[in-house]
């Protein structure tokens, strides 16, 4: 056997699990990268995985799989960029149990992310986001439990991991009602709730019974909901949503938008970006200053508003006679 192969059984025991302490979803987008990156491998080398050295895996052969993510498989920057960084942290471990292949672990950790263009995130109007909750058929099961679903997610803006995460014990009606939820990097956070989040969470919980250690929004058989399985019960929801509500037809919407969608909702009622940044559950409130903000045209038009040039009198132009105004108009 091969030098890669207990390299990359001691990466994921000994430094993600044994010393990092990574999260499930850590290791799983771990594991799926290497289970590409393997076999992507296998077929340019002819050689089995499993004696597949790393050596093999040299800089070229890597550049050559990042281009493959790309351009045959539809991968956008990011996601090629998030199995590279994965690539890196396995050989940066690499070059502290074998240097004599350091020429070519440097060669594979000098290779950049590749930059890409950040758009302005794109979120749900009240009318739009009225439309969506309306669609769930509530006279099923499913429907109500899709209903209460979405209502929770555009109201708190929790990450889809963390939605379907949530127990029935997460959930807290009483005074000064909350969810609780283990948010990215294992952070938890308590979210408060609206009392028309609480009013259709409370009903849900009625019906939904089962123990504090069940899942808050089952699929029928009792199990978690996967992510797959909640971005398809939305994308069902809105082909219904847009046949009362033209505006969502022209827009891209996933269950992300929903938390950009809470986060724009509670930046228009005037909150402050660190109180923002702690209800998402950001790291730093420059993210949620950089991510937010841009997208807010409403701060921006008053940002200008409170600047003039030099000399000029404040307020907007006015033509001086009607007649003038006609024909400007034109």
């Amino acid at each position: 056997m091969s030098a890669l192969a207990p390299l990359l059984e001691a990466f994921f025991t000994d430094r993600l699990i044994g010393q990092r302490d990574a999260s499930p979803n850590t290791i799983s987008g771990y594991r799926d990268t290497f289970r590409l990156l393997l076999r992507f491998a296998a077929e340019r080398t002819s050689k089995k995985p499993s004696v597949l050295d790393i050596a093999d895996l040299d800089a070229p052969l890597i550049g050559a799989f990042l281009t493959h993510l790309e351009h045959e498989r539809g991968n956008r920057a990011r996601t090629r960029n998030n199995r590279l960084a994965a690539i890196h942290s396995l050989f940066s471990y690499a070059a502290l149990r074998h240097p004599e292949h350091a020429a070519t672990i440097q060669r594979v950790l000098a290779i950049p992310a590749k930059r890409y263009e950040r758009r302005l995130v794109t979120w749900l109007t009240g009318t739009e986001l009225d439309a969506l909750l309306a669609a769930p058929d509530r006279t099923t099961w499913a429907g109500r439990r899709d209903h209460a679903m979405l209502v929770l997610a555009g109201q708190t803006g929790l990450r889809i991991s963390e939605l379907t995460g949530l127990t029935i014990d997460d959930v807290h009606l009483q005074a000064g009602a909350y969810v609780h939820c283990l948010g990215k990097g294992r952070k938890e956070r308590a979210t408060p709730l609206t009392p028309h989040t609480v009013e259709v969470l409370r009903v849900w919980l009625r019906e939904r019974g089962g123990t504090d250690t069940d899942p808050l929004f089952p699929t029928r058989t009792g199990s978690r909901l996967s992510r797959d399985a909640v971005e398809h019960r939305l994308a069902r929801h809105l082909n219904a949503a847009r046949m009362t509500c033209p505006s969502l037809r022209t827009k891209h919407v996933g269950m992300h938008t929903l938390r950009h969608t809470a986060a724009m909702r509670l930046l228009e009622s005037g909150t402050d970006v660190t109180i923002i940044a702690l209800w998402l559950g950001h790291e730093q409130p420059a993210t949620t200053t950089q991510i937010y903000l841009h997208a807010d045209m409403s701060q921006k038009q008053k940002a200008i508003a409170r600047v003039a040039p030099p000399g000029t009198p404040p307020g907007h132009y006015r033509p001086p006679d009607p007649l003038l105004a006609f024909l400007e108009a034109l």
